[in-house]
C-alpha cells in the first residue's frame, strides 16, 4: 500500500480545541501538516493556535450551523491553502435514561454528533470531488457497535456515522477521494469523565487516538479501531444473538459504563 505524504497538507478539525481534537491537531502539526482549528470557544482556538505555531490557525465554527461550517472551511482555505482533509471530531454526550432525557439534550446531540457531520462531509465533498481528492475522517465511535444503557441518543448518533462514512465510501468509489471512519473506545477526556470502569476495557489516551487518525490519513485505512480490540469487542457483540449479547454485557459491567 502506498504511504501518502502530509508535509505540507491542509487539514480543518471541528471541535479542535481540547480533547481529541487537540491530539489530533497536535499529531498533525508534527507530521508536517498546516492546520486549522475549528471550535465554538473563541478564546480556546485562539490559544490552541498560538500554542501550534506558524502552521496552525484557530477559526471559531459551530457545526450545527451550515453557514458557519462553510465560512470556517473558507477561513481555512484562504490561510492555507485548498483542503486536503477534514476531520469532523466535534462530538457531544449527556448521559441519561432516555425517558428522562430532555428535549435539549436530545435535539444537541443530534445537531451536533448527526447533522453537523453529515454537513462537514457534504461540504468537503463538493470540493474535493471537482478537485479529484481530498480526505474525510469523521469520529465514530465504539458506542457505534456496543450500545450502553444510558447513552442512547450518543449511540444512536454514533451509528448514524458510522453508516454515513460507509455509505459515502461506496459514492467514493473509483474516485480518489477518501474517507476514515474512527472508532474509538473510552478515551481519557472531559467526555469520559464520569464511566464506570468495565472488565476487559482499557482507558486510552487521546494521543493513540491522534495517531491512529495520522496513520490512516498516510495510508488510506478506511475504518480505525482504537484500541485495536474494540473491533473484536464490536463483532463479538452484533454477532451473538441478542439475549446473549446483553448477558455477557452484563457479565463485564459493559452496560454499567455510562451509569
Amino acid at each position: 500500500m502506498a504511504t501518502a505524504q502530509l508535509s505540507g497538507r491542509v487539514m480543518a478539525i471541528t471541535g479542535g480545541a481540547r480533547g481529541i481534537g487537540l491530539a489530533i491537531a497536535r499529531a498533525g502539526t508534527a507530521a508536517g501538516m498546516r492546520v486549522v482549528v475549528g471550535d465554538l470557544d473563541a478564546e480556546a482556538v485562539g490559544e490552541v493556535a498560538g500554542r501550534l505555531g506558524a502552521n496552525a490557525a484557530g477559526v471559531v465554527v459551530d457545526v450545527r450551523d451550515e453557514e458557519s461550517f462553510s465560512a470556517f472551511l473558507d477561513a481555512a482555505e484562504q490561510r492555507f491553502g485548498p483542503l486536503d482533509v477534514l476531520v469532523n471530531n466535534a462530538g457531544v454526550l449527556r448521559m441519561c435514561p432516555l425517558a428522562a432525557a430532555t428535549e435539549e439534550d436530545v435535539r444537541l446531540q443530534l445537531d451536533v454528533n448527526v447533522r453537523g457531520v453529515v454537513t462537514g462531509t457534504r461540504l468537503a465533498l463538493q470540493r474535493f470531488v471537482p478537485r479529484g481528492r481530498g480526505h474525510i475522517v469523521n469520529l465514530a465511535s465504539s458506542a457505534a457497535m456496543v450500545a450502553a444503557p444510558n447513552g442512547a441518543v450518543y449511540s444512536a448518533s454514533k451509528h448514524a456515522v458510522l453508516g454515513l462514512t460507509r455509505a459515502v465510501r461506496g459514492e467514493l468509489r473509483g474516485t480518489a477521494v477518501q474517507t476514515t471512519v474512527v472508532m474509538p473506545g473510552v478515551v481519557r477526556t472531559e467526555m469520559t469523565h464520569d464511566f464506570a470502569h468495565a472488565i476487559g476495557v482499557r482507558t486510552i489516551e487521546p494521543e493513540a487516538v491522534a495517531d491512529a487518525i495520522v496513520s490512516a490519513l498516510r495510508t488510506g485505512k478506511p475504518e480505525v479501531y482504537v484500541p485495536l480490540e474494540t473491533a473484536l469487542a464490536g463483532r463479538l457483540f452484533t454477532l451473538l444473538p441478542a439475549r446473549a449479547s446483553d448477558w455477557v454485557k452484563r457479565m463485564v459491567r459493559v452496560d454499567r459504563v455510562m451509569h
